[in-house]
């Protein structure tokens, strides 16, 4: 399999994020690595070649919080660009990292929390606590949307 790098891309990386809720809690992860290092966030990670987004984003929560989740919906897509300092001056920055995420709103149907793979820590916070919190940037106004999404749905059946 080809290496490919993360910093300094040839090309955006594809990943996938879930607003995991549980009554008037949501699921953040303090991100182990950057970028975003030390930040909270919700889980997800890169997609898998040949991985379906639905499947991916399933694994990523069991892989950084030890939870098996139900999707409810598509909640949105980030298009994260993050550029680095410009190697001289009149030069153009380069692109440091770029990912577009899909993120998707989910239900917790197993498992307990814990923080692993590249999490350096997973826990339930009260949405009304968020502001408390160092987030990524968005992260919010999704978490809002995810709420909406879920009361359109009380069920928790996929309406993606």
């Amino acid at each position: 399999m080809p290496e490919f790098s993360r910093e300094y891309p040839d090309a955006p990386r594809a990943g996938v994020g879930a607003v995991v809720l549980d009554g008037d809690r949501v699921l953040l992860v303090r991100r182990g690595l950057p970028p975003s290092k030390g930040k909270w966030s919700i889980p997800g990670g890169l997609i898998h070649l040949g991985e379906r987004l639905e499947a991916a984003v399933v694994r990523e929560v069991e892989e950084e919080c030890g939870l098996s989740v139900r999707l409810v919906g598509l909640c949105g897509v980030i298009d994260r660009v993050t550029m680095a300092e410009r190697p001289r001056p009149g030069d153009p920055p380069p692109v440091r990292y770029h990912y577009v995420i899909i993120d998707y709103v989910a239900i917790p149907i197993g498992g307990s929390v814990r923080a692993g793979s590249d999490a350096a820590d997973a826990r339930w916070v009260p949405i009304a606590e968020l502001p408390r919190y160092e987030t990524t940037d968005g992260l919010a106004a999704m978490i809002q949307r995810a709420v909406k999404l879920r009361h359109a749905d009380p069920q928790g059946g996929f309406i993606g």
